[in-house]
């Protein structure tokens, strides 16, 4: 069930904000790691700063030592058991001093040793991490930009398969709208040729044809009694009209030389 929750989750799941996760995961995880480093690198560096301390106090106390050692020579050679004694005393402390500090300061270049060597590791990681969180930032944007043209081309095969497909079961296809059209449109060219070529028309071109004489005689007669001269669409109507036939006399007949009486 958790695995089943968990595919139906990422089916759904935008892939932007998933991938912003991600990066923002990356991000916190490499905080997190600098701080780390950082604690590492602060340890090492107050091992440094005590190793030093150390040091100093070493050079210091075995400076006093020296000085106790002259001082009690010193007094011995005088005779003065007293400050001897005390010269002595404050020499041996020195001394103890010394050997501690040279403990101490072993110790603590071991521990500057490790701490300097844990310090390079963690810078060491601390670059390698921040290389991998560049990369994955380079990568998100190339991630970004494929999305944006996976969504593109989606909506474009879907504006593609809207153009082919049934949005429902009342709704046509771009297809079948167009089918229709033409359809009608063929038949509406069919039905006009029929008519053309039918009786009713010729007969209605006949009609439309003698008003147009009619109104052209009219036009004539009108010009005429105004002075004017026909129109150009009158004169080529009057040079189109046909020639009428001129009337022939009948030939008398023909009389016969000699005869009083024509012949038949």
């Amino acid at each position: 069930m958790v695995a089943k929750g968990s595919n139906s989750f990422n089916e759904r799941a935008d892939p932007k904000v998933q991938l912003e996760q991600a990066i923002q995961e990356a991000q916190e995880q490499h905080r997190q790691l600098k701080e780390q480093a950082a604690n590492v690198i602060a340890n090492q560096k107050q091992t440094e700063i005590r190793l030093n301390r150390s040091m100093e106090e070493y050079e210091k106390v075995s400076a006093n030592a020296r000085q106790a050692v002259m001082m009690a020579d010193d007094a011995q050679n005088k005779g003065d058991q007293a400050k001897l004694t005390q010269y002595t005393t404050a020499a041996e402390a020195f001394a103890n001093r010394m050997i501690a500090l040279e403990r101490e300061i072993e110790d603590l270049k071991g521990m500057h040793l490790q701490a300097s060597q844990a310090a390079e590791q963690a810078k060491t990681a601390v670059n390698t991490n921040s290389a991998n969180l560049q990369r994955k930032l380079a990568e998100r944007q190339k991630l970004l930009s494929q999305l944006d043209q996976a969504k593109m081309q989606e909506q474009l095969n879907k504006a593609m398969t809207s153009l082919s497909e049934t949005v429902g079961e009342d709704v046509p296809t771009l297809n079948e709208v167009r089918d229709k059209i033409e359809a009608r449109y063929a038949k509406a060219k069919g039905a006009a040729e029929l008519n053309e070529a039918s009786v009713e028309g010729r007969m209605l071109e006949v009609e439309q044809a003698s008003l147009n004489v009619e109104a052209q005689s009219r036009l004539s007669e009108i010009r005429a009694q105004l002075g004017l001269a026909p129109g150009a669409s009158e004169a080529g109507a009057l040079g189109a009209a046909p020639a009428q036939p001129m009337t022939q006399p009948m030939s008398e007949p023909a009389v016969a030389e000699g005869e009083g009486t024509p012949t038949t």
